[in-house]
C-alpha cells in the first residue's frame, strides 16, 4: 500500500510542478519580472513548504535533531541532486543572470550563519528573528536586482488573467506540497520496515522528500529551457530552508545543534555550497559538473550509511 502511495504522490508533484512552472512564468511576463527572481521567490517559497511543514511540526514535538537535519539534507539535495539533475537533462544552460556576481554570496551566507548560531549548541528564537531578518534581506535584495528578460513566445501571446493564474498557481502547490507530505509518509513507512534510523531517516528520507518539489519543478523548468526559473528556485530553497524553516521553527521552540556530532553531513552541505559559488564564478554550467554533484551525493550518502 505504502508502494501505490508513493507512486501516486510523485505523479502529484509532477502535475503540480507543471502548474506552477506555467503560471510562475506568465507572472514575471505580465509583471517584467526576470524568470530568476520568480524562482527564488514565488516558487521557491511555494517549494519550501514541506520542509516548514516537517521542521516546525518536529520542533513543537521536541524533536529538535529531525528539524535540523531535514534543512541540512535538502541543502545537500538540492544542490548535488536537484542542480546536478539540472545540468545533466538540459540541452543549453546560460543564464541572462551573471549568478555569481549576484547571487553566490546567497548560496553560501545562510550556512555560515547557521554554523555561528549553532556554536553554542543551540537556536533559539532571537537566533529566529535573525533568520527571518535575513530572509528579509534577501527579499528585498532580490526585488531591487530584477532586470527584464525574455521568457516564452508562446506564453507573450497568451492573455494574462490573474484569477485563473492565482487559481492554477494554486492547484500547482497544493498538489506538489500533499505529494511531497504523502511521499514522505509513504517512504517513512518503508523505511522502518527494513529497520533505518530515524536520524538517517530524517536526513536522508525526510530530507529527500521535501526535496521533491525542488526536483520535479527545477527539472520541468530545465527542459522548457528555462534554467534561470531552476537555479534561482535552488539557491531560494535554500536560503528559505535555513532563514525561514530553521527561523520559525527556533522561534517555535528551542533547536539544539551539536555541530561535532553532525560534522560531517553539516561539512558535505558547506562544501556543496562552495561547489555551488565555484560553478557560478566558472559558469560551469554542463553535463561534467552535474556529474561531479551526484558524485558528491553518493559519497555523501555512502559515507552516512
Amino acid at each position: 500500500m505504502d508502494i501505490l502511495i508513493f507512486i501516486v504522490s510523485m505523479g502529484a508533484l509532477i502535475y503540480g510542478a507543471d502548474f506552477i512552472i506555467e503560471q510562475s512564468e506568465k507572472i514575471a511576463l505580465h509583471y517584467k519580472i526576470s524568470p530568476f527572481v520568480i524562482g527564488a521567490t514565488l516558487v521557491a517559497l511555494g517549494t519550501s513548504l514541506p520542509e516548514m511543514a516537517v521542521s516546525m511540526s518536529a520542533s513543537i514535538k521536541g524533536s529538535g535533531d529531525i528539524a535540523v537535519a531535514n534543512v541540512i539534507g535538502s541543502t545537500i539535495f538540492n544542490i548535488a541532486l536537484v542542480l546536478g539533475s539540472v545540468f545533466i537533462v538540459s540541452k543549453k544552460i546560460k543564464p541572462d543572470r551573471d549568478l555569481f556576481a549576484k547571487d553566490s554570496a546567497w548560496a553560501l551566507f545562510p550556512i555560515l550563519v547557521f554554523i555561528l548560531m549553532g556554536i553554542d549548541g543551540k537556536l533559539n528564537a532571537l537566533d529566529g528573528i535573525l533568520f527571518l531578518i535575513l530572509m528579509g534581506a534577501y527579499l528585498t535584495f532580490l526585488i531591487g536586482s530584477n532586470q527584464v528578460e525574455e521568457i516564452d513566445e508562446d506564453l507573450a501571446k497568451e492573455k494574462f488573467a490573474w484569477g485563473k493564474s492565482s487559481i492554477m498557481l494554486l492547484i500547482g502547490f497544493v498538489l506538489t506540497i500533499a505529494g511531497a507530505d504523502f511521499a514522505i509518509d509513504s517512504a517513512s513507512n518503508i523505511a522502518r520496515e527494513f529497520g533505518v534510523s530515524e536520524w538517517m531517516i530524517g536526513l536522508f528520507l525526510v530530507a529527500f522528500g521535501t526535496s521533491l518539489p525542488e526536483l520535479t519543478i527545477s527539472i520541468k523548468a530545465a527542459l522548457n529551457n528555462n534554467a534561470d526559473l531552476a537555479i534561482g528556485n535552488i539557491i531560494g530553497s535554500n536560503v528559505a530552508n535555513f532563514t525561514m524553516v530553521l527561523g520559525l521553527s527556533s522561534i517555535v521552540n528551542t533547536l539544539n545543534v551539536d555541530l561535532s556530532a553532525n560534522f560531517f553531513d553539516i561539512s558535505a552541505a558547506f562544501i556543496l555550497s562552495l561547489m555551488l559559488v565555484f560553478i557560478t564564478a566558472n559558469k560551469l554550467y554542463n553535463k561534467s559538473a552535474g556529474i561531479v554533484l551526484m558524485v558528491v551525493l553518493g559519497l555523501v550518502i555512502q559515507n552516512s550509511l
